[in-house]
């Protein structure tokens, strides 16, 4: 069934891209589509592409990771890729309660890399390391306060 999920989710965004393409913005179809799988997420997700809070960073050689400064101005680090953010409602929320796809960070940018709105920036791969393990500590250090 999670096999399932994901795909209609990957179909999803790639709908939001072509509506991009096509029409210049969501349709309220997709909008519908997008709110009936990921629910309350959504709309926390939208503001924060609209508050152009996604950072795309890129190595050359060709590692991405994602920042976004979150609703209290807390920067999350976010894997596409593996589906990953740094926030403590991933851990919570999606890894153990097993309540949601993904945060709201997570889907803003899914969302963002579809609608082309992420400011892109690029840095080395030693400085894609130092985010990678600096992010590391920080998740720990969140996980062991709330153990």
């Amino acid at each position: 069934m999670a096999l399932s999920l994901r795909h209609v989710v990957d179909q999803l965004f790639s709908e939001v891209r072509l509506a991009k393409e096509e029409h210049g913005h969501l349709t309220d179809e997709i909008l519908s589509a997008l709110h009936f799988v990921f629910h309350q997420p959504l709309l926390h997700a939208l503001d924060l592409i609209d508050r152009k809070n996604i950072t795309k960073l890129t190595t050359p050689s060709g590692r991405v990771l994602y920042q976004v400064v979150g609703s209290s101005n807390t920067l999350y680090t976010c894997l596409i890729s593996g589906d990953y953010c740094t926030c403590p409602s991933y851990t919570f929320t999606v890894l153990v309660k097993m309540e949601s796809l993904m945060c709201k960070h997570l889907l803003a940018v899914h969302l963002a890399e579809a609608l082309g709105e992420c400011k892109n920036q690029t840095i080395t791969n030693e400085d894609f390391v130092a985010h990678m393990c600096y992010d590391s500590v920080v998740d720990n250090n969140r996980n062991d306060e709330h153990l």
